[in-house]
């Protein structure tokens, strides 16, 4: 079992070589590179190398790279959202070169997955924004970039009609040819959907990621798990039973204090793996 933790905790900052220590500290084996120039520059090689610094002197590796979604995020709120899936053909080519550009991280620092939200969360953006014609396209010319690089890419489950769970399906069964790609289940996202444990079954063979955290059902929060209504007994043996082997990546939210939330990260840990032995 490997377990992880998204940048996303610090996104409101810029990313530091402390907070790698807290991670490594609090028992976590690697990150997720949240792609968000006001918190990594990821079009800087100067810092990608201070980074790959970081992670040897931590001991963590760099498991996967979330693709940008927008250019700065601070207090919940967004500056105009990147939409894989806009009608808009500029807006849509921007958001795929951003893509491309957090790709191209590999090339200092091996990674095996990019995340990659298709259009916006339906709060974000508009119906403009996720149209699914736009958004296969879009992971076409992703899936083109990120293969000889070596990198997967995986679909994310988010509030959308294009990235519910069964859409995705359907798109990698399909219409995408790209046999390497997948889905990221993110577990919040799926429960402000429905059951979780139905959405796992669902995704079963494409799932390839995860993004870990609760909710009340209700608000994407990026609690803790247990902090909020998810069935984690139930989600963590649908996940056994489809035989998922890949990283446990928490992406959690500040809450305040990022050292709390990574104590109860630690917690959540220890659970989640007393589970899965006994299961």
């Amino acid at each position: 079992m490997r377990f992880g933790i998204s940048t996303h905790l610090y996104h409101d900052h810029r990313l530091e070589r402390g907070h790698l220590e807290q991670v490594a500290a609090a028992g976590f084996q690697s990150i997720e590179l949240f792609a968000l120039r006001s918190h990594f520059d990821y079009g800087d090689v100067a810092a990608i190398e201070s980074l790959a610094g970081w992670l040897r002197e931590t001991g963590l590796t760099l498991g996967s790279v979330h693709a940008p979604i927008t250019d700065r995020m601070a207090g919940g709120r967004w500056s105009p959202a990147f939409s894989t899936g806009s009608t808009d053909q500029a807006r849509r080519q921007a958001a795929v070169r951003e893509a491309e550009a957090a790709l191209a991280i590999a090339r200092h620092i091996p990674y095996d997955v990019l995340v990659v939200h298709l259009g916006t969360p339906a709060s974000k953006g508009s119906a403009a924004d996720n149209n699914r014609g736009a958004a296969l396209r879009s992971a076409e010319e992703i899936c083109r970039a990120a293969e000889p690089l070596g990198v997967r890419v995986a679909l994310e489950v988010i509030p959308n009609e294009i990235s519910a769970t069964g859409a995705l399906v359907t798109m990698l069964e399909r219409d995408l040819d790209a046999p390497r790609a997948g889905i990221c289940m993110d577990f919040g996202h799926a429960h402000l959907a429905g059951d979780v444990a139905d959405a796992v079954e669902l995704a079963a063979e494409h799932l390839i990621a995860t993004h870990v955290h609760d909710n009340h059902g209700k608000d994407d929060e990026h609690l803790v798990p247990y902090l909020g209504s998810i069935h984690w007994e139930t989600v963590l043996v649908t996940m056994q039973k489809i035989g998922y082997d890949g990283t446990w990546l928490m992406e959690l939210a500040d809450g305040g204090s990022a050292a709390a939330v990574l104590e109860g990260a630690r917690r959540a840990r220890e659970r989640f793996e007393r589970t899965l032995t006994h299961a």
